[in-house]
């Protein structure tokens, strides 16, 4: 079985989204959005209606994102939305959904920014409802954050889509993915911080009675990528290149083949990357050619 890699694109793109994805979407199994609603004043795309022009414009991949903030959205409302695209689509919905964390979004649209705990468990909350939304006609609910009554959502998706939780706190974050995800969404930063997650999320697993092999890996990652170490040098230095940060693997195809033969060893089953220097598409052509014909063969 060859391992799925998806593509992730930049919030910021906006208008160039589809024609840099239109050039290098081809040999990638599904496409992830982000979902932000500002960043100062840069221009930023929303997240659900690039996702839905994605669903139409490629029928052949599977579309989510790389993580929907539970707050912007009432999670019965998302239930509903997301079993309708399930319909759309043909089944091609994944549900990526974290806690949020860009303090300046909540504020600058009205929304209330209580304690990562507090939305930890909001997040929680809305899991539950969305279940509910997704199996039961009519469906009620009644929590500390969200309550639904005899609420329908019809038709309910068939398939389920996956539910993929993002984050990596090990005390709160990490307990709900053991309780309610399918898919764990993690940003890498490197190999012993991404077992050290791995190992919070066994022990989640065991106090909440679930088996740590139900949940699929999905590893987040960007990437810089250039033939010669020159090269790479050179991008750094160019302002239409994202900076790289800690979870960016920057390297030549070797390293970052390396890299991320080290992760699918550790138990990724899934990847999803973005480009540092996109919407220029060189470099997801050469990650393309390089690094995808190794980790194909890798699972």
């Amino acid at each position: 079985m060859a391992l799925p890699v998806g593509l992730n694109v930049w919030s910021r793109l906006v208008e160039a989204t589809f024609p840099y994805v239109d050039q290098v979407v081809g040999p990638f199994d599904s496409l992830w959005f982000p979902d932000h609603l500002q960043y100062a004043s840069h221009k930023v795309a929303e997240g659900w209606s690039l996702m839905a022009y994605a669903l139409g414009r490629y029928p052949d991949k599977l579309c989510g994102h790389d993580v929907l903030c539970n707050s912007f959205r009432n999670p019965a409302h998302l239930a509903k939305m997301a079993a309708t695209m399930q319909a759309l689509s043909g089944g091609r919905v994944v549900l990526g959904i974290g806690a949020g964390w860009n303090e300046e979004e909540y504020l600058a649209y009205g929304w209330p920014f209580p304690s990562a705990r507090v939305r930890i468990a909001q997040l929680a909350e809305a899991i539950q409802v969305i279940r509910a939304m997704w199996t039961g006609a009519p469906a009620s609910f009644q929590g500390e954050h969200y309550r639904v009554a005899q609420a329908y959502c019809e038709p309910r998706p068939n398939p389920l889509p996956p539910i993929m939780v993002g984050g990596t706190g090990e005390k709160y974050l990490l307990r709900v993915v053991a309780q309610h995800a399918n898919w764990w969404n993690c940003v890498f930063r490197d190999l012993e911080t991404y077992a050290r997650k791995q190992e919070a999320l066994k022990a989640h697993c065991r106090a909440v009675g679930r088996e740590y092999e139900e949940i699929t890996q999905v590893i987040h990652t960007g990437i810089l990528i250039a033939l010669t170490e020159r090269e790479l040098e050179r991008l750094k230095g160019d302002p239409r290149v994202r900076s790289s940060s800690s979870e960016t693997i920057v390297g030549t195809p070797e390293r970052v083949t390396e890299v991320l033969l080290g992760v699918v060893r550790q138990g990724a089953r899934r990847i999803t990357v973005h480009f540092a220097d996109a919407p220029r598409p060189e470099g997801t052509f050469l990650f393309a050619a390089t690094v995808l014909p190794h980790l194909a063969a890798a699972v």
